[in-house]
């Protein structure tokens, strides 16, 4: 990866609490930054990633590929109960369509 920070996700919100904007990091849950504005909180997170991923690489430790470069296949496995299972079955077979694509439709 070679702190290639800019593939990553962010995401920055302002904060009531903090009177700050706090930036995160998706691959990264653990770890945020602050800014009085939005670009100084996303160059703050942008160098505590870079930092991590370089302390991560000298440790041998694995490095969170980001999400926009990650393959999907596309497939989910879900668990539920038995009886939200039997429930979404009917629902489904009234509306003529299989399980998943009723499933699909509501998310």
């Amino acid at each position: 990866m070679k702190n290639n920070t800019d593939k990553y996700t962010y995401r920055i919100a302002w904060s009531e609490e903090d009177g700050c904007h706090i930036a995160r990091c998706l691959e990264f849950p653990s770890l945020s930054a602050h800014g009085d504005t939005v670009e100084a909180a996303l160059r703050e997170i942008a160098f505590v990633v870079k930092e991590c991923i370089q302390w991560l690489e000298e440790e041998g430790e694995p490095v969170p590929e980001p999400l926009g470069m990650k393959k999907f296949r596309g497939h989910l496995t879900l668990r539920v109960p038995a009886e939200k299972h039997r429930e979404l079955a009917i629902r489904s077979a009234e509306e003529g369509v299989s399980v998943n694509q009723f499933i699909l439709s509501r998310l």
